[in-house]
């Protein structure tokens, strides 16, 4: 059993940038045709390309501003979508397609503050964030980043 979950944008979150078409930080949002795969960060689905219509704006995984807050670009669906709701595994289709989405894990403590990062590259993601929180009691959460873009994929938290 995996001792993580996986914490994705909320749909509530998505509706709010949908409906208002700006960002936490006031920035338009930008809404075109994916050329790429995302993932869409409200399902954690990959996009099709050239078919589905996906949101871009800015976002800051964290809860508090501070020196590690990274904001940067995100992707979701243009139209409303299921939230991802099999917490309790990494997504397959991003885990499954290591050449589109390359992973970083990036752990910080209870203060927010970096305390690990760990290139993920052809070990399995989830025997990682498991070992991870197993070892490393000072990992109050992890970010899954895309290795090569740095953009933020999702929040892990630990089981309780």
């Amino acid at each position: 059993m995996n001792n993580f979950k996986i914490i994705p944008l909320s749909a509530a979150y998505a509706q709010q940038i949908r409906n208002s078409r700006k960002d936490q930080y006031g920035h338009n949002v930008i809404e075109k045709v994916a050329t790429g795969l995302g993932p869409c960060r409200v399902s954690l689905k990959p996009f099709e390309r050239n078919v589905d219509n996906r949101l871009l704006f800015t976002h800051s995984p964290f809860e508090a501003d501070n020196v590690y807050n990274q904001p940067g670009p995100v992707f979701i669906h243009a139209k409303e979508v299921e939230a991802y709701n099999d917490i309790y595994r990494f997504p397959a289709e991003i885990k499954a397609n290591k050449k589109s989405f390359p992973l970083t894990l990036v752990g910080y403590d209870d203060a927010q503050m970096m305390v690990l990062t760990k290139l993920v590259g052809d070990d399995d993601v989830e025997v990682l964030i498991n070992n991870v929180f197993d070892s490393r009691p000072d990992v109050a959460f992890l970010h899954a980043r895309n290795a090569q873009a740095c953009c933020f994929i999702c929040k892990i938290e630990r089981r309780q």
